[in-house]
């Protein structure tokens, strides 16, 4: 009883991360200048890192530095890059669409990088929360583009990869301050790009900052602690099917902030959303066997924050 309480906490804590990511459509368009996706995406990254570097007053072993900027160009600077890719060249709905199969790659490479089965009933689970997020968002006016379609998959791959070699090189710190290491080192890697690619940020108004701080203290600092906390305490099969949380974020915020009408499609594509969500959850469950052989780690990190 107070395992499946504590499983159904770590899982709340976790959804709340790509719940609050849903919002980053609505603040980037509503509050932030358009035209300076890798600009942003520095201010999003690397001021929360060196926050969270200055709560935590821990630098990273040298040892772990190639692991560090590998999971840092993984879950941030190669996946924001290739994301802003895909979302100028493809409309929303199929850029969203193609993220959507991130789960389904989460589920491949831990088969082969951390020996956890492939469940059949995880993999229909994935599918139809792919096929949900198409109902959601994909209109009858969708335009697909070659490099557009690349750089979204491209980007699924990419935070599928970040997402289980951070379960399998989890360090023994607290998630907190492997968010603040891998934040950090992300946007190390994306200031020298988005300085030699992007002309320089005009002045910025009070909105403008309003929402850079809510994208990088909430949607990056918070969000990725939360995720990463995730990421350490649940199969990475459970923690990716959550991300499908984002778009469900995303129209309802359009719905409410916008004036965003709804079909009844994507009405039933949420509904298909949501219940792919619970399905991934009940059926990426460790095994008993899995749960011995991982306990003492998952003990060990429980005790930090």
């Amino acid at each position: 009883m107070i395992k499946s309480l504590s499983r159904s906490y770590d899982t709340f804590l976790t959804a709340l991360a790509p719940a609050i990511w849903g919002s980053t459509y609505l603040v980037t368009t509503e509050f932030l200048p358009a035209g300076y996706p890798l600009t942003l995406a520095v201010l999003r990254a690397l001021p929360a890192g060196l926050l969270l570097m200055l709560l935590i007053r821990a630098l990273p072993p040298r040892a772990m530095l190639g692991r560090l900027f590998l999971l840092g160009t993984l879950n941030f600077a190669l996946f924001w890059s290739l994301l802003f890719v895909s979302a100028y060249r493809l409309p929303g709905g199929v850029a969203a669409t193609l993220g959507a199969t991130q789960p389904l790659m989460v589920l491949l490479l831990a088969r082969f990088a951390l020996s956890i089965p492939l469940r059949t009933a995880s993999v229909l689970a994935a599918l139809c929360g792919i096929l949900g997020v198409a109902m959601l968002l994909i209109g009858p006016e969708a335009k697909l583009d070659t490099i557009g379609i690349a750089a979204g998959l491209g980007g699924a791959a990419s935070m599928a990869a970040g997402t289980v070699l951070s379960r399998k090189w989890q360090a023994n710190v607290s998630p907190l301050t492997f968010t603040a290491w891998q934040l950090t080192a992300g946007g190390l890697i994306l200031l020298p790009i988005a300085l030699f690619f992007e002309p320089a940020l005009p002045a910025l108004s009070a909105t403008n900052l309003v929402g850079l701080a809510w994208l990088g203290l909430i949607g990056a600092a918070l969000t990725y602690w939360l995720w990463f906390r995730g990421v350490a305490r649940l199969e990475p099969g459970a923690v990716s099917m959550l991300g499908m949380m984002s778009p469900i974020t995303a129209v309802a915020l359009g719905w409410l902030w916008l004036g965003q009408s709804l079909t009844g499609l994507q009405f039933a594509g949420a509904a298909l959303v949501i219940a792919s969500v619970w399905a991934g959850q009940r059926f990426n469950k460790p095994s008993a066997r899995q749960e011995q052989a991982s306990g003492p780690l998952i003990l060990k990190e429980r005790t930090d924050p």
